[in-house]
């Protein structure tokens, strides 16, 4: 790593600031073998930004029965469709932190041109879920080679 490190900076001006911390709202927590990527402070973030920091949290990501989600009930227009889409956009960027939330938010970017008043609702549902998940973090070892 070190030669790696010299070489690189014959050719290219660059230094080395250490073990990263934080990259792409992304955190990132170091020890000797083991890497713990965590989005908890970008979780804050967008309950805060949804008004749902003190919301309960839902032990699933979405509920059991969505036919209302699927259009076989029509429902009300939603006013601020642009919000919804915000919130998708959002979520998508959790999904490589949190794969338990994939199927949910996939599900949800389907309605994203036309998103009814029960998919904005349904789609808060995720935050309540997040907001009892915000402390975990996935956790990889590193063996020596």
């Amino acid at each position: 790593m070190i030669e790696c490190k010299r070489e690189l900076g014959s050719k290219f001006k660059m230094k080395d600031l250490g073990l990263m911390h934080y990259f792409l709202c992304l955190e990132v927590w170091q020890r000797p073998h083991e890497i713990f990527p965590s989005q908890e402070k970008y979780i804050v973030k967008l309950l805060e930004i949804f008004g749902m920091t003190k919301c309960k949290s839902l032990p699933t990501s979405m509920k059991m029965n969505f036919k209302n989600l699927c259009g076989e009930v029509v429902g009300l227009d939603l006013a601020n469709p642009s919000k919804y889409r915000q919130l998708i956009r959002a979520l998508m960027f959790l999904v490589n932190n949190h794969p338990n939330i994939c199927y949910t938010v996939n599900t949800f970017s389907q309605f994203m041109i036309e998103p009814l008043h029960a998919h904005w609702v349904a789609s808060k549902h995720i935050l309540r879920y997040l907001h009892g998940m915000i402390t975990l973090a996935l956790r990889y070892s590193i063996k020596d080679v």
